[in-house]
C-alpha cells in the first residue's frame, strides 16, 4: 500500500527526512572506515614480510608506487619489494664481470617478468626467477593485482645496476 507524500503531515515528513540525514553521516563514516581498514590490511598483509616504506630512493625508476623493506643488509642483500597494481620498474641490467644477477622469489599477488626480446612471463605466489648478469629485463605487478617478491642480489665481481628506459604504457597494456 503506497502512501502519497502529499497526504503525510508535513511535520512527519520533515522528521523522517531529518532522521534519514542524521543517519547517513554515521553510515558513511562506518563505510569509509571499513574501506580504509580493508586497504590497510591488503597492503600490510601481503606475503610473510612487512611491506616497508614507500620506495622513494628508487621512485624515478618505477612507474607507480613501490615499497621496499630490506631484510638482510650485510653479506647478501635481500629485500621485500611490494608493487601496487600496475606498478613496474624500468628496464634494467644487473652487471658483473663474474657471477652477479638477481633472484626473485614471488610471495604474494600476481605480476610480470620480461627479458628484452622475449614474451612476458606471468608470475604468481611461489614462482622463482633467476636473472643472470647482463640480461635486460623488468618486473612488476599485474594491472589488477598487488605483487610482492623477495629480491636477492647475487654476489658478483664489479657488480652494478644500470637503469634504462621505462616500460611504456603501450607495451604494458598489451599484457592480459
Amino acid at each position: 500500500m503506497a502512501i502519497a507524500l502529499r497526504t503525510l503531515p508535513k511535520r512527519l515528513l520533515l522528521a523522517s527526512f531529518v532522521c534519514a540525514l542524521s543517519l547517513c553521516p554515521v553510515q558513511m563514516q562506518d563505510a569509509c572506515a571499513a574501506a580504509q581498514k580493508e586497504k590497510t590490511m591488503v597492503t600490510e598483509q601481503l606475503g610473510p614480510f612487512p611491506r616497508g616504506a614507500e620506495n622513494t630512493a628508487y621512485a624515478k625508476y618505477f612507474i607507480g608506487t613501490s615499497y621496499l623493506q630490506p631484510l638482510v643488509k650485510e653479506g647478501l642483500p635481500i629485500s621485500n619489494v611490494t608493487f601496487e597494481p600496475a606498478c613496474r620498474n624500468n628496464w634494467h641490467i644487473h652487471h658483473a664481470t663474474k657471477g652477479g644477477g638477481q633472484i626473485l622469489l614471488c610471495t604474494a599477488g600476481r605480476g610480470w617478468y620480461q627479458e628484452w626480446g622475449k614474451e612476458a612471463r606471468e608470475l604468481k605466489t611461489g614462482d622463482t626467477v633467476f636473472i643472470p648478469a647482463g640480461v635486460k629485463h623488468w618486473h612488476g605487478a599485474a594491472k589488477d593485482s598487488w605483487f610482492v617478491h623477495i629480491a636477492i642480489a647475487v654476489p658478483g665481481e664489479n657488480a652494478s645496476n644500470e637503469w634504462l628506459e621505462p616500460v611504456t604504457d603501450e607495451e604494458y597494456k598489451k599484457l592480459p
